[in-house]
This record gives structure tokens, C-alpha cells and sequence, in this order.
């Protein structure tokens, strides 16, 4: 029985590319995504008085941090229109984590029937 299962283990099915692809594709979209929300924050937080960007670097570790962890140590954008980016950042960061989570338990649901 455990060889079995060791055995299974280091097979490689078509379940495995599906997950593996999907993943990639998530994780290449997030990377576009982190992308165009760095280029906005950067764009429109950088001259912000009290603001905690003051350049690209910044830009990229708020935009980032928030598509990882859907938070920062950095303080939330000022204007109007970085809170709108940070709210999209935030949505994407919830779905895609959803998903994910849906993908790999569809993977491992389908390993079990």
C-alpha cells in the first residue's frame, strides 16, 4: 500500500500539467499585473506630500506587497486614483488566490476518486 502510493506519487498524469499550467499562466498574468499597478502607483503617488512613495522602488514593493499579501507597511495611496488601483490590485490578489486555491483542490479531489 505505501509503495503504491510512493509510486503514484512520482507519477506525472495530465491532471499535472493542467494544474501546473494554470498556475503559470496565473502567475504569469499576476506579473503583467504587479507590472501596469507599479507604472500607475509610481505615476500617480510619487509627488504626493506625506506620501510614503517616492520612487520606482517604492512603487514596486507597495504594488507587490499588496498583490502577495493584500497589505503593506507602506501607507495606503493618497489620491484618489492610487486608491482605486490599490482597491483593483486587492480584487485581483483575492481572486487569484481563490483560484488557485480552487485549482489545487480540484487536483488533489481528482487524485482521490
Amino acid at each position: 500500500m505505501i509503495a503504491d502510493e510512493l509510486r503514484r506519487l512520482g507519477t506525472w498524469e495530465e491532471r499535472h500539467r493542467r494544474l501546473v499550467s494554470r498556475l503559470l499562466v496565473v502567475l504569469a498574468a499576476t506579473a503583467v499585473v504587479d507590472a501596469i499597478g507599479t507604472v500607475a502607483i509610481y505615476f500617480l503617488e510619487r509627488h504626493v506630500r506625506g506620501g510614503d512613495i517616492h520612487g520606482f522602488g517604492d512603487a514596486l514593493f507597495f504594488t507587490t506587497v499588496q498583490l502577495l499579501t493584500v497589505s503593506s507597511q507602506i501607507r495606503n495611496p493618497l489620491t484618489a486614483a492610487g486608491r482605486v488601483v490599490d482597491v483593483l490590485l486587492e480584487v485581483w490578489a483575492v481572486i487569484v488566490v481563490a483560484g488557485s486555491a480552487g485549482a489545487i483542490a480540484t487536483f488533489f479531489q481528482a487524485t482521490d476518486r
